[in-house]
């Protein structure tokens, strides 16, 4: 027989409390500020907006992190209406009393994940909250009065979001904000930490993308087959976001290989919004076909090094790599990724010179289906050996035979960080033809590279070879025998 805990002094306080709206409304103004947080979760729960209206208003901490508690319990259209309700009632008043000090309405849905567990008795998040309290900029008011009768004006509210523009039904919640941005004039500010934009036409977001405050962006996320016009337009607005950390843009066309010198203008209208971007940490690039021989112009307007660079599916020429190579803003990178570009016919020095500048910072390389040869990989092996911190190597779909790969264990067994080696199927384990590879081939090949790092005393390190399903095209991982591929399940 379960029994359930029966419920704390504090749970049945608030549920006679709310019964009778109108007295919680009016016992906030003596309601102890650490009370506010349960009566609050309450409240929501309850879906009692009148208390929910006068709670936002009376709010005493900065930050109201409402995001965590929708993810929890989405809220009824109504139960949402009456929090926005609230904050109107707020921004009205040309007068507040000290105490009430709510800045910022945070939706974002993993921000704070913890604060409301303390208050369901399941986490100790409170105490951290407080300190993340203190930090947040206050808005200094004049000492012209102290205690809850003391008034201080008008200061903007921040709400605080993370967009996913996308090509789908409209976001009621997103159009209540920014119709709510427009009426308050400047007392509303619609934030956002993290913006996506995906599959949807640039004229479809030019009305948000006016409302946000584009400082506010850190985090921007691109997945849209825009022409280069479309993005030359959309730099304007990356200008404004000085506080990007993260870019990722994917899928940007020419309709030829060749530049017109139109295109030529809006490739360095792009590139030049870089000299804005003084906090760029990560820069992620995926299948943008203008990079061919500009990536200097991108690298060049970098205003502070890159802890991350992403380059997948895109043309290069071996002047790109050279100028990669010898760019002052590449040489701390954290994390390199040259995935899906073609090296097979390029000196392997641009490629040797760059790991060798980031050889005391580099933690993840990825080479995959690059087309390097025997000879490539050798002629880097000596600066990849240098790469200290380096945990994760991955070099899928490149042409190494079995000696190569022995040679690269031998070396790279040095590194005590490196944990993680994905590396093609050897050479040796496909037929005369090179089309279909023999299993039973592979897997002797595998146990012995297996061997050799338990004789080399590194057993906890994980090599996994990976090649395409020749039945179905995913990609499949074998150690030795295949992994997660249904082509090899059996019936």
């Amino acid at each position: 027989m379960s029994t359930r805990s029966p419920p704390r002094l504090l749970e049945l306080a608030l549920q006679s409390l709310l019964k009778h709206e109108a007295l919680a409304i009016a016992a906030l103004e003596e309601l102890p500020a650490e009370l506010f947080p349960p009566l609050f979760m309450a409240a929501y729960k309850g879906r009692c907006s009148e208390t929910l209206k006068a709670v936002v208003q009376a709010w005493p901490y900065a930050c109201l992190p409402l995001g965590p508690l929708m993810k929890e319990q989405p809220p009824k259209w109504e139960t949402f209406q009456a929090v926005l309700s609230g904050l109107d009632m707020l921004l009205v008043r040309e007068v507040r009393p000290t105490r009430w000090k709510l800045q910022r309405l945070d939706l974002r849905k993993y921000a704070n994940l913890n604060f409301w567990s303390e208050w369901s008795g399941t986490g100790e998040s409170w105490y951290s909250f407080l300190e993340q309290e203190t930090a947040l900029p206050v808005n200094k008011q004049k000492p012209d009065g102290c205690g809850t009768g003391a008034k201080q004006s008008l200061v903007p509210v921040q709400v605080m979001v993370d967009l996913s523009l996308k090509q789908d039904e409209p976001d009621e919640l997103l159009i209540s904000l920014i119709d709510m941005v427009k009426q308050k004039k400047g007392l509303l500010h619609l934030c956002c930490n993290k913006m996506e934009i995906i599959a949807v036409p640039m004229q479809n977001i030019k009305a948000t993308l006016k409302i946000v405050e584009l400082d506010s962006v850190q985090f921007l996320e691109i997945f849209c087959t825009w022409n280069l016009p479309v993005l030359g337009s959309f730099a304007l607005h990356v200008s404004q976001m000085i506080n990007l950390r993260r870019l990722c843009l994917s899928h940007i066309y020419l309709p030829s290989s060749t530049y017109s010198e139109e295109e030529e203008h809006y490739v360095n209208q792009f590139a030049s919004q870089f000299l804005t971007l003084c906090y760029l940490q990560e820069l992620f690039l995926d299948s943008v076909s203008f990079l061919r021989g500009c990536l200097s112009k991108v690298l060049g307007c970098l205003s502070s090094p890159l802890q991350t660079l992403s380059l997948i599916n895109c043309v290069l020429l071996e002047s790109d790599l050279i100028h990669l190579s010898q760019c002052p803003n590449t040489t701390q990178l954290k994390n390199l990724a040259l995935n899906d570009i073609s090296l097979t016919y390029m000196s392997p020095e641009p490629l040797r010179l760059l790991l060798e500048q980031t050889s005391s910072t580099l933690q993840d390389l990825d080479l995959d289906k690059c087309g390097i040869t025997d000879s490539q990989l050798t002629a880097i092996l000596p600066s990849l050996t240098c790469c200290s911190k380096l945990t994760t190597f991955t070099f899928c779909g490149n042409f190494i035979s079995m000696d190569v790969l022995q040679n690269l264990m031998i070396h790279t067994i040095k590194l005590d960080q490196l944990l993680h080696v994905l590396y093609p199927i050897p050479l040796e384990s496909y037929d005369s033809i090179g089309h279909t590879f023999n299993m039973e081939r592979l897997v002797h090949l595998h146990n012995k590279l297996k061997k050799m790092l338990c004789d080399l005393g590194k057993s906890d390190v994980v090599w996994f070879s990976s090649n395409p399903c020749p039945y179905c095209g995913d990609t499949v991982f074998y150690d030795p025998e295949p992994l997660q591929c249904s082509c090899y399940m059996p019936d």
